[in-house]
This record gives C-alpha cells, sequence and structure tokens, in this order.
C-alpha cells in the first residue's frame, strides 16, 4: 500500500486495472463483455498439451476395485479418522490424479469425439495444466524432477530432473512423503471462445481444480496446503513455464499456484498432533535451485495464432503476486485410524467417493418438476461452510486447503424444495458477514429465519416470491438456472478485500467461487442430483436484485442444481482403453 505526500493511503499499484477489467467483462441486458463475432472451429485450441520429445512415465490403469480402495463417500467430510492414510506408490499416485484431473469418460456424437474430466471447466474448454514435483516413486518414477501430468494418457512427462539433495533441502520444512503439485493456465483456450471474460473463467477452473484435488487426497488420507504466500515468478520458475526456449510458437501458461500434498498419519509416520507449515517455500533454496536438463518442448494448440485481448493481458500483470508472503499456519494431524472401505459404498444406496468423484457430470438442461427435501437442502449448503469442526480443530476438507477466511456467501433462488418457502435467499458463510450484508441490502428484506433451519446454519429468508423467471433472466435468458431446485450466485466482499490484500487477491476469489462449486457438485451427485457452473449471467442485474451499491459486493459465479435431462443423441464411453483416443473434438 503507497501513502501520497500527505500520508493518505492509496490504492495499490494494479488495483485500478483490477477494477476496471472487472467492470469491463461484465455481461448487461443491453451488451454482453467483448467476445468474438463467431467461433473460429478451425482455430479451436487443443485440450491437451503435451511437451513433444519428453520422457513418459504411464501411470497404471486401476480398475474400480484395486487398492487403494475408496471410502465412503460421506468419510471425505468426516471429522478424525474417517480415512485410512495411504502411503505414496505408483498405485496411490495414479489414483489420485485419476480421481482429481483425469480424463472421466468420452461423449460421442455422430463422427464427434470429446473428453470430459474430472474436474470442471466453463465450455469444457479445460485451461489449466497441472505439474507434480516429487521424488521417486518405486515402481514408477525413477528419479526425483518435474512432471507435467497427461490426462489423455493418463502419463507423467519428465520435464526435468532434480538431484535428490536439492529436493529434500525444498520439501523439508514439510511432513516426511510430501510432494508439490503445480497449476498453470492457459488462457487462450477459453478466450478463444469468450473473449475478454475468459480471465474469469480461467480462475473458476482454478478453483475446481483445486478442490478436485483436495477430495482425492482426502480420499487417500492425505493432507493438502495451498501455498499461497509464494510468488507467481517463482511458481513459474519452478513449473519451467518460463522458459521461452520451450514454448516458442506454443501458446504461453500462466502461473497459478503451488500446493503441497502429504500423508497424514496412519501410514507408518510418526505424526505430531499439529505441524506449522510455510505458505510458500524457502527463498535461499529456490534461489539457489542447481541447473536441470529440461526435457520437452510444448506443442501448438491452435493452428494460427491466439487472438490477443488486450483486458486480459493487463489484469493479467495487475493481479499477479509479484512479493512472496511467507506466514505459518498451524495444523492439527488426523488420528489416522479409519478403514478404507470396498470402492461399492458401505451399503445400499450409500455411494463411495470414487463413484461420486467419477460420475460428475456438468448438467445441461433440469426436468423443471424434481423438488429435493429441505433436510438434503440445509445439509448440502453446511458443507459449503468452512468453519472449524470443534471435534478436530480445524476446517474439514476441501476448506482446509486454503489459507484465507472466507470471503464470498450464497444468494440463493430457491424454488422446489419440499418443505421451504420458494424464495430468495442468503447464505452467509461466515457469520460475521451477516450485518455487513443485511445494511448492504434492501432495508424491506426480511432476514428471517426459515422453519427447522439448525442455529448453525445461517440462512435467511430474505423474500418470499417465485423466483423461477428471474433466475433464469438474470443467467442470460438460461432455462437451467429457472428448472431445477435452486440455483445461486456466489457474492464477493469485494472491493474493500482487494484494496486490503491486493489486488492479486482477485484471483483468489474466483478460486473460492470454484471450490464452492466442486462441493455443490459432488454433494447433488451423491443425492441423485446434478449440478452446473453458470458463467453468463447479468452482472448488475443480479446486485439491484439483492440491493447492493457500488464496488463493495460483486457476484462472480452462479450455479444451479436439479434433475437432470439427458441428451439421448449423446454417447458415453469410457474414460480409457479406446483405440484413437481424441482424434475427434468438438
Amino acid at each position: 500500500m503507497k501513502k501520497d505526500l500527505a500520508g493518505a493511503a492509496q490504492a495499490p499499484e494494479g488495483l485500478d486495472t483490477v477494477l476496471r477489467y472487472h467492470e469491463q467483462t461484465k455481461h448487461h441486458f443491453f451488451r454482453y463483455a467483448q467476445g468474438p463475432d463467431s467461433l473460429d472451429w478451425a482455430n479451436q485450441p487443443d485440450p491437451f498439451r503435451r511437451y513433444e520429445g519428453a520422457p513418459v512415465v504411464a501411470l497404471p490403469r486401476l480398475r474400480a476395485g484395486d487398492a487403494p480402495a475408496s471410502p465412503p463417500y460421506e468419510d471425505l467430510y468426516r471429522a478424525g479418522g474417517g480415512v485410512a492414510g495411504t502411503a505414496l506408490s505408483a498405485a496411490s499416485l495414479s489414483r489420485f490424479l485419476e480421481c482429481s484431473l483425469a480424463i472421466s469418460a468420452w461423449k460421442q456424437a455422430g463422427n464427434l469425439r470429446w473428453a470430459l474430466r474430472i474436474n470442471p471447466s466453463s465450455g469444457n474448454l479445460h485451461p489449466t495444466e497441472a505439474y507434480l514435483l516429487i521424488d521417486q516413486v518405486d515402481g514408477l518414477l525413477p528419479a526425483p524432477g518435474l512432471y507435467h501430468y497427461a490426462p489423455r494418457e493418463h502419463a507423467l512427462e519428465l520435464r526435468a530432473q532434480w538431484p535428490r539433495d536439492s529436493l529434500k533441502a525444498l520439501l523439508q520444512v514439510f511432513p516426511p512423503g510430501a510432494f508439490l503439485l503445480g497449476l498453470a493456465s492457459v488462457h487462450w483456450r477459453e478466450a478463444w471462445k469468450y473473449g475478454e471474460r475468459a480471465f474469469r473463467y480461467c480462475q473458476h477452473d482454478v478453483g475446481h481444480a483445486l478442490g478436485s484435488a483436495r477430495f482425492a487426497a482426502r480420499m487417500l488420507g492425505w493432507r493438502m496446503l495451498l501455498l499461497d504466500g509464494q510468488d507467481d515468478d517463482t511458481v513459474a520458475s519452478m513449473l519451467g513455464i518460463d522458459r521461452p526456449e520451450d514454448f516458442e510458437g506454443a501458446e504461453r501458461e500462466h502461473p497459478d499456484g503451488l500446493a503441497v500434498l502429504w500423508p497424514d498419519a496412519g501410514v507408518g509416520l510418526v505424526a505430531p498432533e499439529a505441524v506449522s507449515l510455510p505458505l510458500c517455500l524457502d527463498s535461499g533454496v529456490t534461489r539457489d535451485a542447481p541447473p536441470r536438463v529440461w526435457h520437452g518442448k510444448a506443442n501448438r494448440l491452435s493452428p494460427d495464432e491466439p487472438v490477443r485481448w488486450a483486458g486480459i493481458e493487463e489484469v493479467e500483470a495487475a493481479c499477479s503476486k509479484s512479493q512472496q508472503a511467507c506466514s505459518v499456519v498451524e495444523l492439527r494431524q488426523d488420528a489416522g485410524t479409519g478403514q478404507a472401505a470396498a470402492d461399492t459404498g458401505t451399503g445400499p444406496g450409500l455411494p463411495s467417493a470414487a463413484q461420486v468423484i467419477r460420475q460428475r457430470r456438468s448438467a445441461t438442461a433440469f426436468d423443471g418438476t424434481t423438488a429435493m427435501p429441505v433436510d438434503g437442502f440445509f445439509a448440502m449448503l453446511a458443507r459449503t461452510l468452512p468453519r472449524v469442526e470443534r471435534n478436530l480443530g480445524r476446517r474439514p476438507a476441501p476448506w482446509d486447503a486454503v489459507p484465507w477466511a472466507p470471503a464470498i456467501d450464497l444468494a440463493l433462488f430457491v424454488h422446489r424444495v419440499d418443505g421451504l418457502t420458494p424464495g430468495l435467499y442468503m447464505l452467509a458463510r461466515d457469520p460475521a458477514h451477516m450485518e455487513p450484508l443485511r445494511r448492504a441490502t434492501y432495508k424491506e428484506y426480511a432476514w428471517s429465519v426459515p422453519t427447522g433451519c439448525a442455529d448453525d446454519l445461517p440462512l435467511f429468508l430474505l423474500q418470499q416470491a417465485d423466483v423461477r423467471e428471474l433466475a433464469a433472466q438474470l443467467c442470460c435468458g438460461q432455462r437451467i438456472a429457472a428448472d431445477g431446485a435452486f440455483s445461486l450466485g456466489m457474492i464477493a466482499h469485494f472491493e474493500a478485500g482487494l484494496r486490503r490484500q491486493g489486488p492479486w487477491f482477485y484471483r483468489r476469489l474466483f478460486w473460492e467461487t470454484g471450490l464452492i462449486g466442486q462441493v455443490l457438485y459432488l454433494e447433488a451427485e451423491a443425492v441423485g442430483l446434478r449440478a452446473t457452473g453458470i458463467g453468463c449471467f447479468f452482472d448488475d442485474p443480479v446486485h439491484q436484485v439483492l440491493g447492493f451499491q457500488g464496488a463493495a459486493f460483486q457476484s462472480l459465479y452462479h450455479f444451479a442444481i436439479g434433475a437432470p435431462v439427458d441428451d439421448p443423441r449423446l454417447t458415453t464411453l469410457p474414460p480409457y482403453g479406446l483405440e484413437n483416443e481424441g482424434e475427434s473434438r468438438a
């Protein structure tokens, strides 16, 4: 934060650019944000990045019943000892990637075929790339190194081999068995379709990827923490995406973040009750990283040059995290006494975590009639709360993976929830948010507690009404916002947070919405419904419905949940084992 000559605080450098970008990429009733006039199908980006010439390590393709087995879905949220710890091995690493970032199925219509993935993506365009910085793994990785994950092949590409002593020095501040997960984005993949607004969608996808990784890790009894204090230049250097010689003629990747993962107690490790971890890597170790032999060059994703959107380039630079902020957090460990269950769940109708994760899909339409029970609705919303569990001493997954205080609340359009009055509701995901939200919304709103709502679920009825047509109108006329059980808008505590944290926090706001979306996706699947993220909505009309003025609160992402209507024209094919996988693109 700078100060002028009079000593008054000025906006952090880059904040004006971020606020301007956010304003100019809003959709309005009278115009949409800038985007392509039509889709250039001949220049559609390849959804799969490969590093041509890099050694490839095939991950074992595990069957559903192979070890490590999946715990019941409910155990992902169970406090303390609910999931058995699994040692890092070829099988567990394969299972982690299979249930976080791999292909979940192929869809086919006529002679067109395209892949779906475990981690959701706006428009199924998948801008997010993943890397592992990891020690050798017996029977799989012969040497420590940086590896790029190739989801089409379910394989790892060796980008650079690391000396073991150097990697050990880098990871010594973390628990035994730790490795790093790095994420980066190819903004062009989204901008090809969505133009300037694409930067927002790329950040949603980072949040979805973080959520997918956290749930897959939890399934194995692993912990995960986003190294939120790490500067972007170091992330780019560690992932090798700052090397122009490896991207000559290819579309750039932009650094998102690093997360550390490690086995929790229960795998033969002596774990203390709590562990203190830094939110960044040792700058001395990263600065003095040994020379590495790099392998492979990035493939070109589009035959022609990407269309450049000045707004994306400007906001990317403005909200880059340029300085390292290495605070320390204390994390409590699990007891590690849980037992993994068979991959078929624990009884009739009780799904396993892996089943729910693998079957997740984005709904394309809802039936417009199916309701959900109010108890299930309350339980689903409770899973979005990042509150500390008293009997665990920490947040539940996936909220234990991110260190910042919650900044997103939910404005809900309730249509078909048995036992709950239809209308407009607000969920304050942090109870401290309730009063600021109440003051910012219309004074006529009731802010009454729904009948049967638990005391620790801060849900409030604002206005009783049939809000189906309103929800559809706000979401660019999309019926899916009206035809489900409910839809919602994710409301950020916006300008004050950016002034306090800095412009780099703009991306984190979207990451948090992606994490919320990932929880809702899995919760919907677990109860036999389906969800979909909605990136197209009219920003300021949403704010006007709620009564928000200025930029104190902003809607960043919309979502809907209901009973899906499947498209009979589409055929679903298994994720792996097909001949000529991925030859066709939608």
